[in-house]
């Protein structure tokens, strides 16, 4: 006869750095400890690699979003869970009759899993939003919605009016999905409250300390709850946000390549949108990375010669360097990799003037951009289009390294790296 299933809960929380634990002391029952983060300390890649015990190589999730050849177009903050290559951390468990749960994980719809919710929201064909979110079953979001009081409040979830309200609905939803009948076994719970004031105004910030005791206070009681349930659980952070040290931290590799002819645009009505089909070279950029793609590799010395002039850049990591650090995925990462310099990030505008800037840059619009855009958490004049003020942001992430540990509790305390969490959730779920 095989022994009952253990039961699990994993909780992710973004931006949950080492350097918040020692900069803010936090009061918190929570055993927490410092470990290395992934190989690329960002949104996706790191879930990427917590779901496949993978580095970037090998499951594809190179950045938050990247450049897609043959639509020649980038794409970020895509939800298909076919995104992610690779096997499961969770597989052996599912093939035994364990059940799954993802709770506002990136790529997950689709996820071979047994519940799924996430926000999806619904863009009219003559403009407008429905905010909504998609699950499975499917009414599993009016049952929560029906049990909390009220539905997710998705204005809230990034931009301007981003506020730690949401992760505080996530964490109710989390624990009435432990405690309701056909719970899963292993619930994987995403936390995005610490994201919105460490980007608006770094981690040493009186605001930075606040969402940490408010991020805390979400997790502590959906750890208890687990606990009285006899599940194991683990918390991890997924990247450390350091502070921009400049009073401008922003890098622009497009506006450098534009100027030096190889980044091409086309204008309509005043504005200049770029031009993928023709470019000899851009960069699609997500916080302290930038992945550089190029029509020729001809032009690859050229390139990284304009490149290496930029103020801010640390590294550049042609495609022989990024397999070494087991970043490189083809079809997916630039020619080039640049890693910016502590304390700065890069931002994705060509253009110099306010009148060139295409139309989605004054807006939050988080899939036409060809990079991450932090000033969408700034509101910009006049409301309610977003800032465009680079200056304004005074936190970041994508370093990896010594000094950028992230913290975690709970289960396998002798990991010594978020791949090694990762490879702990492999074993323990195929060992049935």
């Amino acid at each position: 006869m095989s022994a009952a299933p253990s039961r699990t809960l994993v909780i992710l929380a973004a931006g949950f750095g080492w350097n918040l634990v020692e900069l803010h002391k936090p009061a918190t029952r929570l055993q927490l400890r410092p470990i290395a983060p992934g190989a690329l300390a960002l949104t996706c890649p790191a879930q990427a690699t917590l779901r496949t015990a993978l580095p970037p190589s090998r499951h594809g999730v190179v950045a938050s979003g990247w450049f897609h050849h043959d639509l020649a177009r980038p794409f970020f903050w895509e939800q298909s869970a076919a995104l992610v290559q690779g096997r499961r951390v969770w597989a052996d468990a599912r093939q035994t009759g364990e059940t799954v749960g993802m709770a506002f994980w990136q790529q997950s719809l689709g996820e071979e899993v047994d519940m799924v919710i996430s926000p999806k929201p619904i863009h009219r064909h003559h403009g407008g939003i429905v905010m909504d979110c998609y699950s499975r079953p499917e009414p599993l979001y009016a049952e929560l919605s029906a049990q909390l009081g009220r539905k997710f409040d998705l204005y809230h979830y990034w931009g301007p009016l981003a506020r730690a309200k949401v992760g505080r609905w996530i964490a109710a939803a989390a624990r009435y999905l432990l405690s309701r009948a056909g719970a899963p076994d292993h619930l994987l719970v995403y936390l995005p409250t610490l994201d919105y004031d460490l980007q608006r105004y770094g981690p040493a910030s009186p605001q930075a300390a606040a969402a940490l005791a408010e991020v805390l206070a979400q997790i502590e009681p959906l750890v208890a709850a687990a606990e009285a349930q006899g599940r194991e659980w683990l918390l991890t952070g997924d990247y450390a946000i350091e502070p921009v040290t400049a009073r401008d931290g922003a890098i622009f590799p497009n506006r450098a390549l534009r100027a030096a002819g190889f980044f091409h645009t086309r204008t309509t009505a005043k504005m200049a949108y770029p031009d993928f089909f023709t470019a000899r070279a851009f960069a699609v950029v997500d916080h302290q990375i930038a992945h550089i793609h190029m029509r020729n590799p001809a032009d690859l010395p050229a390139v990284r010669e304009r490149l290496a002039t930029l103020d801010g850049v640390a590294e550049i990591l042609d495609r022989g360097a990024q397999v070494e650090r087991d970043l490189y995925f083809p079809a997916r990462s630039g020619d080039l990799l640049l890693v910016a310099a502590a304390g700065r990030w890069f931002a994705y505008p060509w253009w110099t003037t306010p009148r060139e800037a295409p139309d989605y840059a004054r807006q939050m619009d988080i899939h036409n951009k060809p990079g991450f855009d932090p000033c969408e958490l700034f509101f910009g004049l006049p409301p309610p289009h977003t800032s465009q003020r680079t200056e304004k942001i005074r936190g970041t992430h994508g370093r990896s390294g010594p000094g950028y540990e992230v913290a975690t509790a709970g289960l396998f305390p002798e990991a010594r790296s978020f791949l090694e969490l990762a490879q702990g959730l492999q074993r323990r779920w195929a060992a049935r």
